[in-house]
C-alpha cells in the first residue's frame, strides 16, 4: 500500500475474514463481534510470527519517504520480505478459514 502502515498482506487477512465472518445481519457491534475475534486472532498469531504488522517496522525503513523507498529497493525488500508477510498471512488465513 506503500503508506508505511499497517502491511498490506495483514490488511487483505483482514478484509478476508470480514468477508468470510460477517454477515448481512452484522449491522452492530455485538453482531460483529465473530468478526472482531477473527481478526484479534489472526493478528496476535501474526506478531507472534513476525513481531510486527507495521509495514516500516517489518521492512527496517519508512517507504514513506525517498530515502526509505530507495533503501527497500537497494536492499530487495520486496523480494524477500514482502513474499514472507504475503505466505505468512495466508497460512494463518488458511488455518482460520
Amino acid at each position: 500500500m506503500r503508506m508505511a502502515e499497517t502491511c498490506g498482506a495483514v490488511t487483505g487477512a483482514i478484509m478476508v475474514l470480514g468477508l468470510a465472518r460477517a454477515t448481512a445481519e452484522s449491522t452492530t457491534a455485538r453482531l460483529r463481534e465473530p468478526v472482531y475475534q477473527a481478526v484479534k486472532e489472526f493478528s496476535v498469531e501474526f506478531e507472534r510470527r513476525n513481531r510486527t504488522l507495521i509495514c516500516r517496522d517489518l521492512l527496517g525503513c519508512d517507504i514513506r519517504t525517498e530515502e526509505g523507498m530507495q533503501a527497500a529497493k537497494e536492499r530487495g525488500l520486496y523480494k524477500t520480505i514482502c513474499p514472507k508477510m504475503v505466505q505468512d498471512a495466508a497460512e494463518i488465513l488458511e488455518t482460520m478459514l
